[in-house]
């Protein structure tokens, strides 16, 4: 079965771009390879490249498995875990239950 292309749009396209370029200085800052890194993680080194490039169609895994690797896993409870505008919703129902 084939992979569906993940389109972006643009603004959205160059936050992966930058969560990549952070993988990539993490990498560099603890003086690991490409190899290391890809062979740490289980995947081979276009993954590794395209992950660092910020490509959508990589899976999340994929991604975990690198932050793993430079033993920053805990970033991934991170994403949405600051969630301001579900608060606001669920705050708004609850005012308006009364």
């Amino acid at each position: 079965m084939q992979s569906k292309k993940q389109i972006l749009l643009p603004k959205f396209q160059k936050i992966l771009e930058q969560m990549g370029e952070n993988i990539k200085l993490a990498r560099k800052r603890r003086n690991l390879t490409t190899i290391q890194v890809a062979e740490r993680a289980g995947i081979n080194r276009t993954t590794l490249y395209h992950i660092e490039k910020g490509n959508a169609s990589v899976a999340m895994g994929a991604y975990f498995n690198v932050l793993r690797v430079m033993g920053l896993q805990d970033d991934f409870l991170k994403l949405a875990a600051d969630d301001q505008f579900g608060r606001k919703l669920q705050d708004l129902k609850l005012i308006g239950n009364k």
